[in-house]
């Protein structure tokens, strides 16, 4: 049997940790782009012209149904499904493509929930002086109500990143070789379960407590401010 050192576990760990931090990325920013659409989608959906009602509301009941549906039911099915449901098409999709856009829905929908509620807080008056100087709706978001949602919704969305961190972890049931998946090969490898995860965990920490105190002080930092 093939002794391995821990210097040996720990730097295949590190290699990786590398496709964690790159998934996590993608799912975030990608999330973030689709959640701030569907953000938008809700906002318009409740301020419509009259002429435009029925419309805003199937619009409404869309995209309430996707986010209730992103966030009723367990990541690791959406991953399965994410991976196993186009094969069954015929279509084979590579475990990274499957992981990506199962974590970026995932993330997306629990954003513009995130970010709806920041929108709530400001007050009902901001979007009537925003009325009353005649602005359309995209001017009232870009120039009144969403520079002062960002200032509520930055410690929140930043805290999110630790779940999509954590939820990473997950792909490794669809064949991703991520962190978790690794640990998992170098265990079979070594037999020291105990070492190798007590190394995965602590780079799962190394990677979400700095994202955990950034979001805390982000968040006393904006409260002193206000």
């Amino acid at each position: 049997m093939i002794e391995f050192s821990i210097w040996d576990i720990f730097r295949n760990l590190l290699l990786a940790g590398r496709w964690t931090v790159a998934l996590s990325l993608t799912a975030f920013i990608g999330g973030g782009i689709v959640g701030l659409l569907l953000l938008i989608g809700r906002l318009w959906s409740t301020r419509a012209a009259p002429g435009a009602q029925k419309v805003a509301r199937a619009t409404s009941a869309a995209l309430d149904g996707y986010i209730l549906l992103f966030q009723g039911t367990p990541l690791l099915m959406q991953l399965f499904l994410a991976y196993f449901g186009l094969a069954l098409f015929g279509i084979n999709v590579p475990a990274w493509v499957a992981a990506a856009v199962a974590l970026t829905l995932y993330t997306s929908a629990y954003l513009a929930e995130i970010w709806r509620g920041c929108v709530d807080a400001i007050p009902k008056g901001q979007w009537e002086a925003a009325q009353s100087l005649a602005l359309n709706f995209g001017e009232q978001l870009r120039q009144i109500v969403l520079p002062q949602a960002v200032r509520i919704a930055v410690p929140p969305t930043v805290g999110f990143l630790v779940q999509v961190v954590k939820g990473t972890a997950l792909a490794s049931v669809i064949g991703f070789i991520e962190l978790t998946k690794a640990g998992t090969m170098i265990t079979n490898a070594t037999f020291k379960p105990f070492l190798v995860y007590s190394c995965v965990a602590l780079m799962y920490f190394a990677l979400c407590f700095p994202v955990s105190l950034y979001a805390r002080r982000l968040e006393r930092k904006l409260r002193n401010g206000r």
